[in-house]
């Protein structure tokens, strides 16, 4: 008995030394990124419901109905991944897919974009560049002519 039990402990020791020892590995060539913040997902962002309102300008438009899980990330420092799309010559957005099957081109509903607006000098980024954007999350649901989710003090913390 007291054999099976020194057996056990000691698999248990070897497997735990052995998954720290090959899973904490830092690659030399890659940027150490230290997210202090919370990551927000495009699944995550891709749980909403819309319903039909009327508007004064529009008529009857569909309204997002953000579920509590965004809420919660609501002016908080947050990171996300995606892929830059261009808006006009000086603003850009945040997408989940590429250009040519992105919210635009009817491939995606609106929750699929982030808009960016970068704390500093907005860069000069390109079309489909992949890149990882911290900032501060902001929310919509009541303005339909901003996006449902934006990106507040925006800045590149990686990118291609």
């Amino acid at each position: 008995m007291h054999n099976s039990l020194k057996i056990t402990i000691g698999s248990i020791l070897a497997l735990i030394f052995f998954s720290f020892s090959t899973s904490n590995k830092i690659d030399s060539n890659k940027k150490f990124l230290p997210f202090v913040g919370d990551t927000i997902t495009w699944k995550l962002l891709g749980e909403i419901k819309f319903t039909m309102k009327k508007h004064p300008k529009y008529g009857e438009v569909q309204f997002p109905l953000v579920n509590e899980k965004i809420k919660f990330k609501g002016k908080k420092k947050v990171y996300i991944s995606g892929f830059i799309v261009p808006i006009d010559n000086k603003n850009y957005a945040l997408s989940k897919n590429v250009f040519a099957s992105c919210f635009f081109c009817g491939k995606s509903g609106p929750e699929s974009i982030v808009g960016l607006h970068f704390k500093n000098k907005t860069p000069k980024l390109k079309t489909d560049q992949y890149v990882t954007i911290e900032g501060t999350f902001r929310y919509n649901e009541d303005d339909v002519d901003d996006w449902i989710y934006n990106l507040d003090n925006a800045i590149i913390v990686k990118g291609d």
